[in-house]
């Protein structure tokens, strides 16, 4: 695993904006993992403006998310439709059909699922997964003890989870349920980019990277791939030895 450490969130986010940008240029089709929540917005932000100055062309690209609430329809506003919307998909050339989130307002969400895992297979696989990291060292909505071989599922949010979203969205309520994509299913990407910022990801950050690979850490199973590139700012990387 690379680790690579920045002065500041905006440096952070513009060097992984500058990997994603790096990765759509290089390959004819590249098909990216997104994530949502607050640590990729600044990132999303740099990929528009590199969009809008410097002709960063998304016409070629397919993305996946990795997860939605269940319940929501894509207009609703706390949803990951929703959110992708706002900070990426209105601001681009990414062709909607080749933008994928799951359907949380699916009426079969097993269904739902199985579709997802079968669109991802039909892309080729993802070529870059970008993740953050939940406070409980979730990855997608993968809470402690998730199968490390679990594949895109409905999942029970754990109550840290919900309020922590809930608290940095300014909701009033939030789903108790989501679609992710599983951790095997975030395994088979070819790259994975970690996100992490702030003192609060500090300690969570620290038990990832260092110490022992479980399921009660599921971002610590990231330590068994072997193409991850971590990018933290320095409050993040404060309990890091990275002497």
């Amino acid at each position: 695993m690379q680790v690579l450490v920045y002065s500041d969130y905006d440096e952070m986010s513009a060097a992984a904006a500058r990997m994603i940008a790096s990765k759509i240029g290089e390959l004819p089709k590249p098909v990216l993992g997104l994530a949502t929540g607050s640590t990729p917005i600044g990132m999303y932000a740099e990929l528009v403006r590199l969009h809008n100055e410097e002709g960063l062309d998304f016409s070629n690209v397919t993305t996946f998310n990795l997860d939605e609430y269940c319940g929501l329809d894509a207009e609703d506003p706390r949803s990951y439709h929703w959110f992708m919307k706002e900070h990426l998909f209105s601001h681009v050339n990414l062709d909607p059909e080749k933008a994928h989130v799951p359907a949380g307002n699916s009426a079969d969400p097993d269904g739902e699922c199985a579709r997802y895992e079968r669109l991802i297979k039909e892309a080729g696989g993802i070529d870059l997964q970008v993740l953050g990291i939940g406070m409980n060292g979730h990855i997608g909505f993968n809470e402690p003890g998730s199968d490390p071989n679990s594949r895109t599922r409905v999942v029970r949010l754990a109550e840290q989870t919900i309020e922590v979203n809930r608290a940095k969205g300014g909701l009033n309520a939030l789903p108790g349920y989501a679609i992710s994509m599983g951790i095997g299913t975030i395994m088979e990407a070819r790259q994975i980019l970690l996100l992490a910022n702030g003192a609060g990801k500090a300690e969570i950050i620290r038990r990832a990277l260092t110490g022992p690979v479980t399921p009660d850490v599921p971002a610590s199973l990231l330590q068994t791939h072997p193409n991850v590139v971590c990018m933290l700012d320095k409050p993040a990387a404060s309990l890091l030895d990275l002497s």
